[in-house]
C-alpha cells in the first residue's frame, strides 16, 4: 500500500510538473514573443537572444540551464534533482514543439495590458505549480529557490528581484513601451507564483478584504425614519 502510495504521489507530482511547464510555454510563446514582450530569469534572455540574433529559446534556455542545475545538484544532491529535471526538460521540449507545430496566433499589439496581464497570470500559474511540486523550469528557478531558503524572502519576491536585471537588458532592443509592459507582467507573475506556491497568502488577503467588508456593511448609518404628524424645524 506504502508503495502504491508513493507512485500515485510522484504520479500526481510529474502531471502537475507537466501542466506547468505546458501552460508556461504556450504563455511564454503565445503571448510574450509573438506580442514582443519580454521576460525575466532565462527565459527573458533567451527571448532577447530571439529577437536580436533569431536563437531558437528552447536550445539557448537549455545551454544556459545546465551549468546553473549542476551547481544545484551539488548543492542539494542528485536525488532531489528528479522534479527539476522533468521540469526542464519538458519545458524545452514542450516550447520546441509549440515553436515549431502551433498555428496560433495571439495578436494583442493592439492592447499590450491585456498581454502582460494574461502573460503574468498564466505564467505565474504554470511556475507556481512546477516550484509547488518540487520542480524547477531552469536554473534560474534553482538559484531563485536557493536564495529564497537562504534570505528568507517569499519566493515571488525573488523572481521579482532577478527578473528586474535581465528587464533592464531588454531596454537594449526592445521599445520602452514593451519594456514596461513586461515589467508588469513580470511583477503579477510573482504574485501569482507567491500564491500559488504558498495559497494561505492568497486566503489571508482574501479574508481581509471580506472582514472589511462586512464590517463596513454593519457600520452604515441608518436612516433615521420620519415620523408622521411632526413638524420638521
Amino acid at each position: 500500500m506504502k508503495a502504491k502510495g508513493k507512485r500515485m504521489k510522484r504520479s500526481a507530482q510529474a502531471a502537475a510538473i507537466l501542466t506547468g511547464t505546458f501552460v508556461m510555454a504556450f504563455a511564454f510563446y503565445h503571448i510574450n514573443f509573438q506580442n514582443h514582450l519580454s521576460e525575466g530569469g532565462f527565459v527573458g534572455l533567451s527571448l532577447l537572444g530571439e529577437y536580436a540574433f533569431g536563437l531558437s529559446p528552447a536550445l539557448t534556455i537549455l545551454i544556459l540551464d545546465i551549468p546553473f542545475m549542476l551547481l544545484f545538484a551539488l548543492k542539494k544532491g542528485w536525488r532531489n534533482m528528479g522534479p527539476a529535471v522533468l521540469a526542464a526538460g519538458s519545458f524545452t521540449a514542450f516550447y520546441a514543439g509549440i515553436e515549431h507545430f502551433s498555428t496560433l496566433n495571439f495578436d494583442l499589439h493592439g492592447q499590450l495590458w491585456l498581454a502582460a496581464l494574461l502573460s503574468g497570470i498564466l505564467t505565474g500559474i504554470g511556475g507556481g505549480l512546477v516550484l509547488r511540486s518540487g520542480g524547477a523550469t531552469g536554473g534560474d528557478d534553482c538559484a531563485a529557490i536557493w536564495l529564497h531558503e537562504k534570505t528568507g524572502l517569499k519566493i515571488g519576491t525573488v523572481f521579482i528581484l532577478m527578473d528586474a536585471s535581465v528587464l533592464l537588458l531588454s531596454l537594449l532592443y526592445l521599445p520602452l513601451a514593451e519594456t514596461l509592459y513586461t515589467v508588469a507582467a513580470v511583477c503579477i507573475g510573482g504574485k501569482v507564483i507567491t500564491w500559488t506556491v504558498e495559497p494561505q497568502i492568497l486566503r489571508q488577503g482574501l479574508t481581509s478584504i471580506m472582514r472589511l467588508f462586512t464590517s463596513s456593511k454593519r457600520h452604515v448609518p441608518q436612516a433615521t425614519p420620519e415620523v408622521k404628524g411632526l413638524n420638521r424645524v
